[in-house]
Formats: structure tokens, sequence, C-alpha cells
């Protein structure tokens, strides 16, 4: 498994170089976009995905829960949950829960969760507290190959600035 992982640092870094990415993820080298959002070579350096996780704000958000076939994810603990409320028609799944579970069977997902699972092509939010969490679900959702995924940068904190959260028993 080293053997393999070394191979892969090693080809992976050309394109890095070649596209001026640092490990932040951003710089510019000669005149090459390197924005996560807009650089190919971005998603061969961060795990394979054809589509860059996009970072979303409240409007985006609000616009997206409109469309069907999105589920919002919050990744918060339990305990978090119901001492601040949740974001109206979320799916709580704690981080440390969430590989586990979108591995589910698609019957025991829904029975678990009471929400139809959602597919490899579906459009999945994470949002957690402050959008620290949220970012590494991104990872993780496409680490399993889900292709459409985005992180509210906000958080639970930027969507009670801008409405009543709703509050769970």
């Amino acid at each position: 498994m080293s053997a393999l992982l070394s191979r892969l640092c090693v080809s992976v870094r050309p394109v890095r170089a070649l596209y001026g990415l640092r490990n932040s993820g951003t710089g510019a080298y000669r005149g090459y976009n390197t924005n996560p959002v807009h650089c190919s070579a971005w998603s061969v350096a961060r795990g394979f995905s054809t589509v860059p996780a996009q970072t979303i704000k409240y409007e985006e958000l609000k616009d997206l829960l409109k469309k069907e076939g999105v589920a919002l994810i919050d990744v918060r603990e339990p305990w978090e949950v119901k001492e601040y409320g949740v974001i109206k028609g979320s799916l709580n799944i704690p981080l440390g829960d969430l590989v586990s579970a979108l591995q589910l069977d698609p019957t025991v997902f829904e029975k678990k969760y009471q929400m139809k699972m959602p597919e490899k092509t579906s459009t999945l939010i994470f949002s957690c507290l402050a959008g620290i969490r949220s970012k590494n679900a991104v990872n993780v959702a496409e680490s399993l190959g889900f292709n459409r995924v985005h992180h509210y940068s906000g958080g639970f904190d930027d969507w009670a600035r801008h409405e009543p959260p709703e509050k769970k028993l």
C-alpha cells in the first residue's frame, strides 16, 4: 500500500508544480489559473474527484435547497443539534459516522435516517457549526465517489444569523 501511495505522490508532484499548486491549493505560476474551482489539475491533486467541491454561501444554499435531489447533511454531534437547533430539512450524520453511513445498504440507510440514500450523482451539501468539520466531510464524500459536493462555509452559525433555527427534541 505504501508503495502505491508513494507512486501516487510522485505522479501528482509534477502536476502540482506545473499548475503552481502549493499546499494551500492556491498561487499563481506562469499565468495558470490555480483557482481550485476552475483548475482541473486541482482535482487530481486533491483526490481524483472530477468535479471540485464548491464552497457556498447562505443565498446559494437557499437556492440549492429548493431543488430536487439535494441533501443537506449536518455533520455536528447530536448534542450540538439538540442544544443549538437545525437547519430545516437537514439530516444529522456526525462526522465520525459519515463514512459508514454513506456506505450503508440503501434500505438500511433509509430505515436509519428516514431519508432516501443519496446517489453518487446527488448533490450533497455539508454543514457543521462553523464550517470546519463540513470541509472534512467533503473530502470523505469525495473519497467515497460522490462527485457533486458542496461545503456551506458559514455553517449553522451563519444560518442562525439569517433565519431562526428549528429546534430538535
